[in-house]
C-alpha cells in the first residue's frame, strides 16, 4: 500500500478540524450554517459555501467513510499525478458535484414554480417564503409553513386568498428544495475514485456491504449508474436517503473527463509534483 500522501493527509485534517469545529462552536449549528452550501434561493446561501460545503460532514460515520475512501484512493492518485494536479482534480470534482445537484435542484424548483408564476409573487417575498424553516424532527410540515407565511404575506401586502390548495402545494415543494442544504466530500471522492478507474480499469474493488471483487472500470459506473437511479426513484440502495446523488455524479463526472483527458496528454510526462 502507498504510504499517505501530503495533499491528502493535509485535507484530512482539515476535513477533521471543520468537523470539530461543527461539533463544539455554537450548539452545532454555526458552523452548519456558515459553510454548509444552502440552495442560492435560501437567505442562508453564502458564495463561500460552494467550497466550504465539501469540508463539512453531517455526522461522524459520514466523516469517517469519506477520509477512508480519500486515503484508499487519493493516496494512489496523489502519488501518480503529484500534488498540484491532485488538488486540482479534488477541487474540480468538488464543483462539478456543486454544479450537477444544484442543476437538478434548479429544475425541481423551476417546476414547481410554474404553479405560482401567475400569482406575481415579488423575488424578496418568495426567497423568504422559501426560507422559512418549517420543520419539526425530520419533516417538514406544511401547517407549520402555512402558520408563519401568513404574516409575510401580510406584510408584503399580499392577499392571502390568492395562494389556493395549488399554489400552495407549489410554495411547500419550492419550500423544502430551497432549504435543502449539502455537505460532504463525496463529490470530490467519487472524481478521485473515477480518476482513480481511468488510471487502473483492471484493478479490483469491494464494497463494505457487497464483498465480491469487481473490476473498477465496472466498478465506479455501476456506482454512478445506482446514484442516478436513486436520484430519479428516491430509492437509496448503499447511502442514506438523504444523499446528494446527483453530487456524485458531477464529482465522477468530472473526476473522469480530467483523469481523461490528462492520460490521453501522457499526464506523466508533464507531471509537476
Amino acid at each position: 500500500m502507498n504510504r499517505l500522501t501530503d495533499t491528502v493527509k493535509h485535507l484530512i485534517i482539515i476535513n477533521v478540524i471543520m468537523f470539530i469545529g461543527t461539533s463544539l462552536v455554537g450548539d452545532g449549528k454555526l458552523f452548519y450554517e456558515w459553510f454548509a452550501m444552502y440552495f442560492p434561493k435560501n437567505e442562508a446561501f453564502q458564495p463561500w459555501q460552494i467550497f466550504t460545503h465539501m469540508f463539512m460532514h453531517g455526522g461522524f460515520m459520514h466523516l469517517f467513510f469519506n477520509m477512508f475512501a480519500l486515503f484508499m484512493f487519493g493516496t494512489a492518485v496523489e502519488h501518480n499525478l503529484g500534488s498540484k494536479k491532485f488538488i486540482f482534480l479534488y477541487l474540480s470534482a468538488g464543483l462539478g458535484a456543486v454544479l450537477f445537484q444544484l442543476g437538478y435542484h434548479y429544475y425541481d424548483f423551476y417546476t414547481a414554480y410554474q404553479g405560482i408564476a401567475d400569482l406575481n409573487i415579488s423575488n424578496e417575498l418568495l426567497n423568504k417564503i422559501v426560507s422559512i424553516n418549517a420543520g419539526e424532527g425530520d419533516l417538514i410540515k406544511g401547517e407549520i409553513l402555512h402558520r408563519k407565511m401568513l404574516p409575510l404575506l401580510n406584510e408584503f401586502n399580499f392577499n392571502p386568498d390568492l395562494i389556493d390548495s395549488n399554489a400552495f402545494k407549489s410554495l411547500f415543494e419550492m419550500n423544502v428544495v430551497a432549504r435543502s442544504s449539502m455537505v460532504g466530500a463525496s463529490g470530490c471522492i467519487m472524481g478521485v475514485m473515477a480518476a482513480f478507474g481511468v488510471m487502473n480499469p483492471d484493478a479490483k474493488l469491494m464494497m463494505i456491504f457487497l464483498p465480491i471483487p469487481v473490476k473498477a472500470k465496472y466498478f465506479i459506473p455501476g456506482i454512478i449508474i445506482l446514484d442516478i437511479i436513486s436520484a430519479i426513484s428516491g430509492q437509496s440502495f448503499f447511502s442514506p436517503s438523504n444523499t446528494a446523488y446527483m453530487a456524485h455524479v458531477g464529482g465522477a463526472v468530472i473526476g473522469f473527463l480530467i483523469m481523461w483527458y490528462w492520460k490521453k496528454n501522457s499526464f506523466n510526462k508533464y507531471r509537476v509534483d
